[in-house]
């Protein structure tokens, strides 16, 4: 008994001798599939890449097995003697601060990052001179050495050899920072990083009370088997220590979260351009079926049953598909060797070929999904091509719609596609919103090109008769018209969603952002210092508003007695309870909130300590009024309940915190102070003058331009945006191809009118500006749809999502118009110019 039937084996052979006949008609099916797979293979397997490497190199990456992480404390003797009992501990200790030259002529923010002599205890620290650390750091002739970031000796004009002064104390540069193994998990920095001993900082006069300092303990276990459990022991021994703890497993779990988000967004785009891809297989498959018509007719002449001519076309249609899907794989295991040599200094990614089975799998079964979805229809119209095609050459148009078998074949294959998006997405609720999204522009596509038709056929006759040509062809009976809008239209409105969404973000941070921002915040001012601070700010700019706040550090460890270890938080909620955030306290409602529920308390308040939580991040959270917060500060758990909620606009970069307790939560807490000065009418010399005064004046205060900050972030926004717009370019490459498709398939039937109104007397000349003014009629309709549908999408997601003002940008229109002209004149004139030469004699026998 054969496991497979007859009718199958002589399906796939006759199949197989077809393809002997070469590809013609399927090179953009091809190219489709691959850019599709490849697309979603490429960034899966270098987004695999990186979370593979973290997690193998964990060690390296946290410079220990587990790191415990304190805030503005050292860990306490019975704390440090709990870690040490289970190997050897590494202590550093980072913050930011200035560094100064030494005639004071020049300054720069630096994050600072002190170790001792342990450190590294994983991984290997490298610098020029290559000499060890400990002899880079030590004390020569009263002088402490410190490493420094290149960036920082090129922003000052120093060299190696030159001194520095960092708050109290001077060091000399003695080498240059080349490799620091924990840099990943240590988290982004706006600053150079500069490395000093732990001596070198104590004296340095930087730490002081209140000061925002982390500490980090790095453990390298005795017994790897005690890492499970080492977590919930701290946890259970010291329940008020109020320290991060993480392990090896997950050394840096932001960049890891950070990855599989960007990486989902990359997918979807990689999705679209599949989707869009399958529009193309649909139009290559018709349009070689119909080519075929003649060979269908003699299989069903010499009594192949309907079934037996779907088999050998769904044979050839799945052979030529997993050749596409191979070319999209071959792409993905490239993606990450060629990636390593970019990536490499930014993030750990591994440099040695490795394949990623999952990632390309996925891909895979997205191509194949892809490929069978928008194939079958075309195969259902094919399998109703009667015997006496044969005889006459006749095209099947799909007036209607194949019989309900394939109808539903089709709708369960692009529902496993929809599933398979979802269920491999890193928030399963924006991929089942961009499924909606996908299936609603389909949908509104279809309508707009139906619309366009409608308007043609009604339009007013005009005198042209090329553009009454075009017009008739926009209308008539197999129209190019939902192809092109259908092609274009979503990879246009893509590309205007992202570049809307760029833009935006650039005028928020270079317009709107920077113009209503302060000038500079003040962080870590002493309680003693605060007065001359006032005094000497005040003086250098006396037009300027300065503000004050008093500053601490907790981190929220329950929610309604709930630890947040245990609560599941949406991904937009996820930062307020990652690490330590800023807290202040107030007797007063801040002159830049507004109360959205609840009541503040009274002047004077002694009664149990209250917080005012920011209304959206509670949201979030699912806090409300009467709800309690435990945060710990200082090693000290502050159980307090939530009396209000407050709108706060992070976007104006003004003195904003998520949590403000009323003032006897903290009293007698020591703590520092953070300030704010916004003045106008300053020059870029008043501010170089006021940095430097109090960079001198006051070494321990850390001064932070915010133009400076924000030029850093524009910079990381443009590096984004040219990612996320190299992406959406593969979707309009996509688009490009399936227009190409379309207008291919639709030569057969633009021949036979060619050479007929040829015949009746048209000039080449003539039909060459009917077909332009169609091709232009079409594509400006797209462009229109493409703005208006990406417009909408743009400012649903800067207003109501980046909560940002948004706006529409002229520059984005007469970009997408030029694309959509340039794209469907051009293609379109390629493909007429071989139709406008064919000769008519063959065409007319054929009629």
């Amino acid at each position: 008994m054969t496991l497979i039937s007859p009718r199958v084996s002589l399906a796939f052979r006759l199949a197989l001798r077809e393809l002997r006949g070469g590809l013609r008609g399927f090179y953009i099916f091809l190219a489709c599939i691959a850019l599709g797979t490849g697309a979603i293979a490429a960034v899966n397997s270098v987004s695999q890449s990186i979370t593979d490497t973290i997690s193998t190199r964990g060690q390296e990456i946290l410079a220990g097995d587990v790191r415990f992480e304190l805030n503005n404390r050292e860990a306490a003797p019975a704390e440090l003697d709990f870690l040490k009992s289970y190997g050897k501990v590494s202590v550093s200790t980072g913050l930011r601060s200035m560094a100064r030259k030494p005639d004071g002529s020049d300054q720069a923010l630096v994050e600072v990052k002190a170790v001792d002599d342990a450190y590294p205890l994983y991984g290997s620290f490298e610098a020029q001179p290559n000499y060890t650390l400990p002899k880079l750091l030590a004390n020569q002739d009263g002088t402490f050495g410190a490493v420094a970031a290149p960036l920082l000796l090129e922003r000052l004009g120093l060299k190696l050899g030159d001194e520095l002064l960092l708050g109290n104390v001077m060091v000399n540069i003695t080498g240059t920072l080349t490799t620091e193994p924990d840099a990943v998990s240590e988290g982004f920095g706006f600053a150079p990083r500069l490395m000093v001993s732990r001596q070198a900082l104590q004296e340095s006069g930087l730490i002081q009370t209140g000061s925002l300092v982390e500490h980090a303990y790095k453990v390298r276990l005795n017994d790897r088997s005690t890492l499970p459990d080492i977590r919930d022991r701290a946890t259970k021994d010291f329940p008020a220590a109020g320290w991060s703890i993480r392990t090896s497993d997950r050394a840096a779990p932001s960049l890891t979260e950070n990855i599989g988000r960007f990486s989902q967004f990359l997918t979807l785009v990689g999705l679209t351009a599949l989707i869009v891809g399958g529009v193309g297989v649909a139009n290559a498959v018709r349009a070689f079926l119909d080519a075929k018509r003649t060979t269908i007719a003699t299989f069903k002449c010499l009594g192949a049953p309907a079934s037996t001519v779907v088999l050998i076309y769904l044979f050839q249609i799945g052979l030529i598909a997993l050749g596409g899907i191979a070319v999209g794989l071959v792409i993905g295991a490239a993606a990450p060797i060629l990636a390593a040599q970019f990536l490499a200094q930014f993030l750990p990614v591994s440099t040695a070929p490795t394949l990623y089975p999952v990632a390309l799998s996925l891909a895979v079964l997205f191509g194949v999904l892809t490929t069978l979805a928008f194939a079958i229809m075309p195969l259902g119209h094919a399998r109703e091509v009667p015997p006496t095609a044969l005889f006459r050459e006749q095209g099947f148009e799909a007036r209607r719609l194949p019989s309900w078998p394939y109808i539903l074949m089709a709708a369960i294959f692009l529902a496993a596609l929809a599933a398979l998006a979802v269920v491999t997405a890193y928030d399963r609720f924006i991929a089942v919103v961009f499924i909606g999204a996908i299936a609603f522009a389909f949908v509104v596509l279809r309508l707009v090109a139906a619309g366009i038709a409608w308007l043609a056929r009604r339009s007013p006759r005009v005198n042209s008769p090329a553009l009454r040509l075009a017009i008739g062809n926009i209308h008539r009976p197999g129209a190019l018209t939902p192809s092109v809008v259908l092609s274009l239209g979503l990879g246009l409105a893509l590309l205007v969603t992202l570049t809307l969404i760029d833009g935006n973000l650039r005028q928020q941070l270079t317009g709107r952002m920077a113009g209503g921002a302060p000038n500079f915040f003040f962080v870590d001012i002493q309680g003693a210092e605060l007065e001359g601070f006032r005094n000497l700010v005040t003086s250098q700019a006396p037009d300027g508003k300065l503000v004050e706040v008093p500053m601490l550090r907790g981190r929220i460890l329950a929610l309604n007695g709930e630890e947040v270890t245990k609560r599941k938080v949406p991904p937009s909620g996820q930062w307020v309870l990652r690490g330590d955030r800023g807290i202040t306290y107030s007797e007063t409602l801040p002159e830049n909130a507004a109360l959205t529920e609840g009541t503040w308390w009274p002047k004077d308040y002694s009664g149990e300590p209250l917080v005012s939580f920011s209304a959206e991040e509670a949201g979030e959270l699912g806090l409300k009024v009467g709800d309690t917060v435990t945060v710990n500060v200082l090693g000290r758990n502050m159980t307090a309940k939530i009396a209000n909620l407050r709108k706060v606009e992070w976007e104006s970069l003004s003195l904003n915190f998520v949590m403000v307790f009323s003032p006897n939560t903290f009293k007698g807490a020591p703590h520092a102070w953070l300030a704010t000065l916004t003045d106008q009418k300053a020059t870029a010399a008043d501010e170089a003058a006021i940095l430097k005064s109090v960079t001198s004046r006051f070494p321990t205060i850390t001064s932070v331009r915010v133009k400076d900050a924000i030029d850093i972030v524009n910079s990381l926004v443009a590096q984004l945006a040219t990612a996320i717009r190299a992406a959406a370019s593969v979707a309009l490459i996509a688009s490009v191809l399936v227009l190409s498709g379309a207008l291919a398939a639709g030569n057969r039937a633009r021949t036979h009118d060619a050479v007929i109104l040829k015949t009746l007397g048209a000039t080449r000349r003539m039909l060459m500006r009917a077909f332009c003014y169609e091709y232009l009629i079409l594509g400006v309709a797209t462009a229109i749809f493409a703005l208006f549908s990406g417009g909408v999408a743009a400012w649903f997601i800067v207003a109501r999502i980046m909560k940002i003002p948004s706006q529409f940008l002229p520059d984005v229109a007469g970009m997408t118009l030029v694309t959509a002209l340039v794209l469907t004149v051009g293609i379109g004139l390629i493909g007429t110019w071989r139709i406008l030469g064919q000769k008519a004699a063959p065409v007319l026998r054929e009629l």
